[in-house]
């Protein structure tokens, strides 16, 4: 394992949930900014004064930036978020950020790089503005794995599902391009998987990035403009699932601030049963009898559904016990992976974006422990029997 020797720097750190999850793979950030002054104080209270630079990335010089290990960005995920405006590259506001983590990784050429975004990033306008961005990272000498990966595995109670971009730079290791076979494959399921027979170089079985019309797989690699990739299993439960009700406070410490007005309450008198679970969330009743439509109504037996930075979505209203409430910041970072009190210094209002804006640390520190593993020894060119076999 090589993770104790790296060095990070973290782009569009938000609260820091990149450096915690890498701080529990024992890698230490030297250098981290956001552009958010609330978020950078969040960052400030719990890595300490002057943990991170306020201000406009592209405004900060190449020559500020420190030399690093490993670059992590959570890059803005609005430009290709169901709730953003869908302009994908073509934000000329922010799809361009994405511009500046290239220059950043051309001009410091660190090992490895480790990206997040939303999922909807490999289906956007079939999958073109993924295929524009793996084709930038493929330009600069790189061997590139995704994944989307879900904290369910981590025992968390959310519904998330994140693309996980991971970088490895071909000169930094002892490999050529033409033996990528043996190159190690970081966010495959198992670590133990030997292929025999190996005839032919994992290249020969990759195709022209920029050639594909169809929405992509929720795993592949690249390399040099080309890719391979195809639909995989989801991740295995790394530690045992939770239920939205394992992780909330007790009743009795609630405050009554996140229970529901009297107003709301006559409302929900005239909602409709449903009683069902929509992907692992569970919906008691709403006003026209859908899955989110009018006053839905949330219960506590399943999981949360994607928290998001959208204040609608701060209350959505739960059944608890012979209440409903709302979520509290508590019960926001709990499903996010933090302390209870990370967000401590910001409003209670605030802490809500401040989470749904995150990356869950679990995440991280998976992908992070799993650096230097060789999990292919040999890879075979076979690759209709890889869903099988990770």
């Amino acid at each position: 394992m090589t993770t104790n020797k790296l060095k990070a720097l973290e782009l569009f750190a938000g609260i820091g949930g990149f450096r915690l999850g890498m701080a529990n793979s024992n890698i230490q950030t030297v250098w981290a900014n956001d552009i958010d002054q609330l978020c950078c104080k969040v960052y400030e209270s719990n890595f300490g004064k002057d943990s991170i630079v306020l201000g406009d990335i592209n405004e900060i010089s190449l020559l500020d930036i420190p030399s690093h290990d490993i670059l992590t960005a959570g890059f803005p995920c609005q430009p290709f978020s169901p709730a953003g405006k869908k302009l994908g590259v073509r934000d000329r506001f922010r799809g361009t950020l994405f511009e500046r983590i290239i220059q950043i990784l051309d001009q410091k050429q660190p090992k490895y790089f480790f990206l997040e975004n939303v999922k909807r990033l490999l289906t956007m306008e079939n999958g073109y503005h993924f295929r524009l961005i793996l084709n930038a990272l493929s330009e600069l000498d790189y061997f590139i794995e995704w994944r989307l990966i879900n904290p369910l595995s981590f025992g968390i109670p959310q519904n998330r599902d994140r693309i996980f971009i991971f970088g490895t730079k071909i000169s930094s290791i002892d490999i050529t391009p033409f033996d990528l076979e043996k190159l190690s494959v970081f966010l495959t399921q198992n670590d133990n998987i030997l292929w025999t027979n190996l005839e032919e170089p994992l290249v020969k079985y990759m195709w022209p990035i920029m050639a594909m019309k169809s929405k992509n797989d929720n795993w592949g690699v690249a390399y040099k403009h080309k890719m391979f990739s195809q639909k995989i299993s989801s991740l295995p439960d790394i530690q045992p699932r939770k239920r939205l009700q394992d992780i909330l406070q007790d009743e009795s410490i609630v405050d009554t601030q996140f229970d529901f007005t009297a107003e709301t309450l006559e409302r929900i008198k005239q909602s409709k049963p449903v009683n069902r679970y929509c992907n692992g969330v569970e919906i008691l009743y709403n006003q026209d009898g859908g899955a989110r439509l009018g006053y839905t109504i949330f219960g506590i037996n399943g999981i949360a559904s994607t928290l998001t930075a959208s204040t609608s979505r701060h209350y959505e209203r739960y059944q608890v016990g012979d209440k409903f409430r709302r979520l509290t910041n508590i019960e926001y970072a709990r499903l996010m992976g933090f302390p209870d009190t990370w967000c401590q210094v910001a409003r209670i209002y605030d802490q809500y974006t401040l989470f749904g804006n995150a990356i869950v640390p679990a995440c991280v520190e998976w992908v992070c422990k799993r650096i230097g593993q060789r999990n292919f020894e040999l890879c075979k060119p076979n690759w209709q029997q890889l869903s099988l076999a990770i």
